[in-house]
């Protein structure tokens, strides 16, 4: 039996090593039988007439080498401008919800008590970067950015704190609203500054610019998850933080974020969620990780309907935050290191806290 399946695995072999060969005048491949590798040079032309021959030799090779986990596609690279994050029905959902970003007891309500636990947990993780701070005004010299603001629920908090903020959004209708709300103090108006546009459009002109990047359930509606976190560490100084709550990937997720939350009880709207756009803690640490971040924080949420109110636990089944530190040198991919996720949190509200050291 173990002779049969060699000679199959041989003759999937032989046959690959020819389909190269035929292959490379087309592809401008260099392919080379002694080393068993293939190295590809795309020509865009033709890539598209041969794209299924090739990715059948491609798999026969490489499965028989046991080579397929390592193996990195030549054609993915760093993030590119003709790329998007932004899921234009997202968009739409977001359009229609518009003027209730500040009904405290409407749609909107979670994420207003949510700023309980958000905001603090942001801020101290924020000071261990500053030997001092202004009494009152504790984020005072600091300047964020707040991807998804929204109506302006999180990024107003954190202008209180006296930081200068950035507020960026797709929807032209949320900039509206938060706009108009900021107007209201005069000074929030000076230290908030509203954009229509996706994080992608600005990545070039605020390169390393800001202390801080908040994305406060925002990374399970966009479309490109690991082009969003490369722009997100592109804009960050080095040692800048990036601050992520979103929802975990499980079956008590889809059972009550979406189907209790969105179909039973109308917590939140019908469509707001979709389940297979969640990211679990460990993919989100993984793709954190790969582009240059320290991952120091990852803890549970959890929501109480009844009552309205957030507090942290152990458990990051369902809703979860991270905070992760931009290196201040970069760090070899082969270097870092990957460990498991670190269950913070008391079971009652008291903020999680700051740690010196990322996690091992």
């Amino acid at each position: 039996m173990l002779n049969v399946l060699s000679c199959r695995a041989f003759c999937h072999l032989e046959r690959s090593k020819k389909m190269l060969k035929s292959l490379q005048p087309l592809l401008g491949g260099i392919y080379s039988e002694n080393q068993l590798s293939w190295t590809l040079h795309i020509k865009p032309w033709v890539f598209q007439d041969y794209r299924i021959m090739w990715s059948r030799s491609y798999r026969m090779t490489f499965a028989c080498l046991n080579t397929m986990k390592s193996y990195r596609y030549p054609w993915t690279r760093l993030y590119s401008t003709s790329r998007t994050t932004v899921d234009s029905r997202e968009v739409k959902t977001f359009l229609a919800l518009a003027h209730r970003w500040w009904d405290e007891q409407g749609v909107y309500a979670p994420l207003h008590s949510m700023n309980d636990l958000r905001v603090p947990f942001i801020r101290d993780n924020l000071l261990k970067t500053v030997a001092n701070h202004q009494p009152g005004k504790p984020l005072s010299g600091m300047k964020i950015l707040d991807v998804g603001c929204g109506g302006g629920l999180l990024t107003e908090p954190l202008a209180r704190l006296g930081a200068s903020v950035i507020g960026i959004d797709p929807v032209d209708e949320n900039i509206k609203i938060a706009q108009r709300h900021k107007s209201f103090d005069p000074v929030l108006d000076k230290r908030i500054e509203y954009r229509v546009c996706s994080l992608e459009e600005i990545v070039e002109e605020t390169a390393e610019t800001f202390d801080g990047v908040v994305a406060s359930e925002v990374v399970e509606h966009v479309i490109d998850l690991e082009t969003f976190i490369q722009c997100c560490c592109q804009v960050l100084k080095p040692g800048g933080s990036l601050f992520i709550t979103t929802i975990n990937k499980t079956q008590l997720s889809y059972a009550l974020g979406i189907v209790f939350s969105e179909q039973i009880a109308g917590i939140v709207p019908k469509g707001t969620h979709t389940w297979e756009k969640f990211v679990s803690p460990e993919k989100l640490e993984s793709i954190l990780e790969s582009n240059g971040l320290s991952v120091y924080t990852v803890v549970g949420m959890l929501y109480n309907p009844f009552s309205g109110y957030w507090r942290w636990i152990e458990n990051t089944s369902l809703n979860y935050a991270a905070h992760a530190v931009k290196h201040e040198q970069p760090v070899p991919a082969e270097f870092v290191l990957k460990g498991e996720t670190i269950q913070l949190g008391a079971k009652d509200s008291t903020n999680p806290g700051v740690h010196e050291e990322p996690k091992k």
